[in-house]
């Protein structure tokens, strides 16, 4: 019969696997090539502007050069996101030795906080019918107005930077300044008017055929735009780029961080178990990943692992339930402080905030409280299942002898002294195949003398 593989094994196994689905991933995301020469790389960032974000429009771009691109057409549709994210992407469209073509779009779309300094940083800016750019005051991590000098040192350094990536491209760079300041939005029609944007396109064959002959300004000079009629190629994410993007979603980091405290708790209770130290590990590693990615109040975050303290901490000990909905508490309030911006697409959505915080309560105050409940009881398996059983006598324990217990014969040594044949005996120990037993009058000896007092007293 094969032999089962060990724990040990099984667990190396696992990692392996592991290591081999990550590899396969990076191995997918590295094989993306653009071989069409003189064509118009068209690049999609629909979403918050994160490093990952960043990443994306720094390599689409680079691909363009290394393919000779006649220009590269960065579709942009955001609510914001990073400052930091937002100046690497500035930073990459001003060396690039491919003309950048930011249009805002689709219809209906937005170019707002971030989005603004991108569009204005574009070679050539444009918009679709129905969208708008601007309202790109700098704010906190919680939504709110920075004050104070922080507030102000923030203000004036995102203001010159508006200020600074206008005049680069000629664009109205008062308007720039407002938007930091007053936080002003226009239309993609009063963005025409006001000089900050080029054209106005109503989809991407309208704005090839406006930007023709186009002459713009690029590190190693100026270029004439020929795009008209060049070949159009998608440089769309790669599988990890698409991968690292989801993990940068504010709910996500909020289940991958609650997911791996659970599963490192749970091991820490059931310790050998081979999957949930190492899930909670990889979820956790992820889950700080995302965190990286998003504008998040750290606070939320350490009130989240208090709660998973809490929760062992009640499992632990006899808190009556209290340390649980401590818990319980604790983690609905690091959810709600995790990312608690105005900006709807940086929030954890509170539905899903109260629907694990109650998962992962009745996880631990019920599913885990049973598995240490059971821990706790005797035995009802094996040889320690006999002790408490009751056994008859089939020889005289003096104090050795036979008893018969669940169909056979067993040694057993008395530990009250002598046992005649016939009477019970209660097994109070197993030590391979003997027995330690007792009589089983012992305990209704004193009924029976309390009874004889009785009597006697009667007599009398």
């Amino acid at each position: 019969m094969p032999k089962r593989p060990s724990g040990r094994a099984a667990r190396r196994g696992f990692l392996l696997l592991v290591g081999v689905l990550l590899l396969a991933l990076g191995l997918a995301g590295c094989a993306v090539s653009i071989e069409e020469k003189n064509a118009v790389n068209v690049v999609t960032v629909d979403g918050i502007i994160n490093p990952v974000t960043a990443r994306y429009v720094e390599r689409a771009i680079g691909a363009a050069e290394d393919a000779d691109a006649v220009a590269v057409v960065l579709r942009l549709d955001t609510p914001g996101g990073l400052l930091d994210s937002t100046r690497d992407i500035v930073r990459r469209i001003n060396s690039s030795r491919v003309p950048v073509m930011v249009y805002v779009w689709p219809p209906g779309g937005r170019a707002a906080s971030a989005g603004t300094f991108i569009t204005m940083a574009g070679h050539v800016a444009a918009m679709a019918p129905s969208t708008n750019i601007g309202a790109a005051s700098p704010v906190a991590g919680s939504g709110e107005d920075i004050e104070g000098t922080m507030g102000k040192k923030v203000t004036e350094d995102a203001a010159a930077f508006a200020r600074t990536t206008a005049e680069k491209r000629g664009r109205n760079a008062e308007w720039a300044d407002k938007a930091v300041r007053e936080a002003v939005s226009a239309t993609e029609s009063e963005a025409l008017e006001l000089g900050v944007i080029d054209m106005v396109a109503n989809n991407l064959p309208d704005l090839l055929s406006k930007a023709e002959g186009r002459t713009v300004e690029l590190p190693q000079g100026p270029v004439t735009l020929r795009v008209q009629d060049a070949p159009i190629v998608d440089n769309d994410m790669t599988l990890v780029e698409r991968f690292l993007l989801i993990l940068s979603d504010p709910n996500i980091a909020f289940i991958l961080l609650s997911l791996g405290l659970t599963a490192i708790a749970f091991e820490f209770i059931n310790p050998g178990a081979i999957f949930p130290g190492v899930f909670g590990a990889i979820a956790l590693l992820l889950a700080f990943f995302s965190l990286g990615t998003l504008p998040i109040n750290w606070a939320g975050v350490l009130l989240i692992i208090l709660a998973f303290l809490l929760f062992f901490g009640e499992l632990l000990v006899a808190g009556f339930g209290i340390l649980g909905i401590g818990a319980v508490i604790s983690l609905i309030l690091g959810g709600l402080l995790l990312t608690s911006t105005n900006d709807p697409e940086f929030q954890v959505s509170r539905w899903l905030i109260y629907g694990l915080a109650a998962i992962v309560g009745v996880f631990f105050l019920m599913v885990v409280s049973a598995i240490l409940r059971s821990r706790r009881m005797p035995a009802v398996t094996g040889m320690q299942a006999l002790i408490g059983r009751t056994a008859v006598v089939r020889s005289a324990l003096e104090p050795e002898g036979q008893v018969f217990l669940e169909g056979e014969r067993w040694t057993a040594t008395a530990q009250d002294g002598p046992v005649k044949e016939g009477e019970n005996v209660i097994v109070t120990g197993v030590h391979g195949l003997r027995l330690n037993v007792r009589r089983e009058a012992a305990e209704e000896e004193p009924a029976d003398s309390a009874a004889a007092d009785e009597q006697s007293a009667r007599g009398q």
